[in-house]
C-alpha cells in the first residue's frame, strides 16, 4: 500500500506543469551557480597568482635585504568558497608582513567589486535557503487541505488506507520526486568543475556531498512543515498563507532579529575606538624613546662600523622594548574585544538557530570552510608566518627589520657593485584550510537540528492528520 501511494505521488508530481516549470528554473539556477562559481574561482586564482608575482617583482634589483619593504601575503581562493561564499568575500585577503607589530587584513573582494556587496553572489547557500524552501512550500502546502477541497482525500481514506500510511506515502513521494531532480542538477554542476580545470581533493568532494545533504535536510524541513500546516487547516488558501508567513519569519526575519538582539545584549567597542587607543599609546612610547635616542652615547667613538653596529643594537633594543609593550597593550584590547565578540556571536547563533535558514547557512559555510572561523584562522596562520619571516630577515640582516626604526649604513672603499638579492629566498606563505574533521564538528549541531526539524514537523503532521476531519 505504501509503495503504491509513493509511486502515485511521484507520477502525479513529475507529470504536472508546476513541477516542470519550477524545477526547470531550479536546475538552471544550480547549473548557473556552478558555472559562475567556476569562472569566479579561475578569475580569483589568476588575480592571486598575479598578486604574488607582483609582490616578488617589486624587490627585483634591490641589493640589500634592509631595503625590503611592503612584503605581502595573500589569502588564496578556495574552490568551495565560490560555491558557498560565506564570509570569504567580506574579509580582507591581503596582509602586509613585517618582523613585528600587528597584522591587519585588507582588500576584500567587495572592496574591489562593491556592486556584489549589494546583490551578493548566486551561490548554493542562496539557492538552498531561498529557492528550495519556496519549492518545498509550493508542493507541500496543499497535500492534505487541497486534497480535502478536491474531495480526493475522503475517497482515498474510504479505500481502507491507514492514515499513517497515507501521510507517510505523501511525504516520501513528494520528497523523492523533488529531491531526485535536485541531486541530478547538482551532479551535472559537479561535472562542470573538471571541465573548467578545477580539481577538487577527496576531502573537498566529501564536503560538497555533505553540503548537498544539508540542502536536502533543509528542503525536508520546509516540506514537512508545509504538510504539517496543511494538516492543521481545511482550506489550501489558508495553508498557503500560514506557510508563507512562517517562511518570511524563518528565512528573512529571525536571523536578522537575532543579530540585532545580540548586538543590544553585548556591547562590543568599535575598531576605530580600539585603533585610537593603540595610536595614542604608540605615540606615548615613541616620545619616551625619542628622549632615549637623544641621550645615546656611543662607546666606540673612533670606529664608524662599530659605532653603527652599536647604534643599530641600541635602536633594535628600543624597538623590541616598544614592540613588547605595544603587543601587551594591544593584546589586552584585542582580547577584550575578541571575548565580547565571541559572546555576542554565541548569543546571535543561539537565537538564530530557531530558524532552519540560519541552521543551513551555518552548516554549509562551516563545511565549505567559509564560516566566521576563516578570519581568525587566516590571522593565526599569518602570525605564524610573521615569526618565520622575522627569523629569515634577522638571518639576512642581523636585526629585526619590523616596525619603525632608523637604519644608518656607512660604506667605505666598495669597489665592486653589490649583488642583487634573490626575492625567491623569501619564505613562502602557504594557507592551510581548516581540516574536514574540524569543519564537520562545527556543522554537526546544525545538521542535527535540521534532521530534528524533519522529525518534529513530520511527527506533528502525523499526529494532526490522525485526528483530521476529512468531511
Amino acid at each position: 500500500m505504501l509503495k503504491t501511494i509513493i509511486e502515485k505521488e511521484i507520477r502525479d508530481i513529475i507529470g504536472s506543469t508546476k513541477f516542470a516549470v519550477t524545477f526547470g528554473i531550479c536546475a538552471v539556477l544550480i547549473l548557473l551557480s556552478f558555472y559562475v562559481g567556476a569562472n569566479n574561482y579561475l578569475v580569483s586564482r589568476a588575480r592571486y597568482e598575479a598578486a604574488k608575482a607582483e609582490n616578488l617583482r617589486q624587490f627585483a634589483g634591490l641589493t640589500d635585504w634592509l631595503s625590503v619593504r611592503q612584503h605581502r601575503i595573500f589569502l588564496p581562493p578556495q574552490p568551495l568558497g565560490v560555491l558557498v561564499t560565506g564570509i570569504s568575500n567580506d574579509i580582507g585577503r591581503t596582509m602586509q608582513i613585517t618582523g613585528r607589530g600587528e597584522l591587519t587584513a585588507e582588500d576584500s573582494r567587495f572592496n574591489e567589486d562593491p556592486l556584489f556587496a549589494i546583490f551578493r553572489f548566486l551561490d548554493l547557500d542562496f539557492l538552498f535557503g531561498i529557492v528550495l524552501s519556496l519549492l518545498a512550500m509550493v508542493f507541500g502546502y496543499d497535500v492534505i487541505s487541497g486534497e480535502k477541497e478536491r474531495g480526493t482525500l475522503r475517497l482515498a481514506l474510504a479505500n481502507a488506507v491507514p492514515r499513517h500510511t497515507y501521510i507517510l506515502g505523501r511525504f516520501c513521494g513528494n520528497f523523492i520526486a523533488l529531491a531526485v531532480p535536485l541531486i541530478a542538477a547538482m551532479l551535472l554542476g559537479c561535472l562542470l568543475l573538471p571541465v573548467f580545470g578545477i580539481a577538487l581533493t577527496g576531502g573537498e568532494w566529501l564536503r560538497l556531498g555533505l553540503i548537498l545533504v544539508a540542502g536536502l535536510l533543509y528542503f525536508g524541513v520546509f516540506l514537512t512543515l508545509a504538510i504539517f500546516v496543511s494538516a492543521l487547516t481545511h482550506r489550501s488558501s489558508s495553508s498557503f498563507l500560514v506557510v508563507l508567513v512562517v517562511w518570511i519569519l524563518a528565512v528573512m526575519i529571525i536571523p536578522r532579529v537575532a543579530v540585532l538582539l545580540a548586538g543590544r545584549a553585548v556591547d562590543v567597542p568599535p575598531l576605530d575606538e580600539i585603533d585610537a587607543q593603540k595610536a595614542a599609546f604608540n605615540g606615548q612610547l615613541w616620545r619616551e624613546h625619542r628622549e632615549q635616542v637623544a641621550g645615546f652615547k656611543p662607546t666606540a667613538d673612533d670606529d664608524p662600523e662599530k659605532l653603527m653596529g652599536e647604534f643599530h643594537r641600541f635602536m633594535g633594543d628600543l624597538a623590541d622594548e616598544r614592540d613588547k609593550k605595544m603587543q601587551e597593550f594591544a593584546g589586552r584590547l584585542n582580547e577584550d574585544r575578541h571575548n565580547r565578540c565571541r559572546v555576542q556571536q554565541r548569543i546571535a547563533f543561539t537565537l538564530a538557530r530557531v530558524s532552519p535558514a540560519a541552521q543551513l547557512t551555518m552548516a554549509v559555510s562551516a563545511l565549505a570552510g567559509t564560516a566566521l572561523e576563516l578570519k581568525d584562522h587566516y590571522q593565526q596562520q599569518a602570525l605564524a608566518y610573521q615569526e618565520q619571516y622575522a627569523r629569515f630577515m634577522k638571518e639576512k640582516t642581523g636585526i629585526n627589520t619590523g616596525g619603525q626604526m632608523m637604519i644608518l649604513r656607512i660604506r667605505q672603499g666598495e669597489d665592486e657593485e653589490p649583488k642583487p638579492i634573490d626575492p625567491g629566498e623569501l619564505p613562502v606563505f602557504e594557507f592551510r584550510p581548516l581540516g574536514l574533521g574540524h569543519s564537520l564538528g562545527a556543522a554537526i549541531v546544525d545538521l542535527g537540528l535540521l534532521a530534528l526539524g524533519n522529525v518534529v514537523f513530520f511527527a506533528g503532521a502525523f499526529i494532526t492528520f490522525g485526528r483530521y476531519d476529512v468531511r
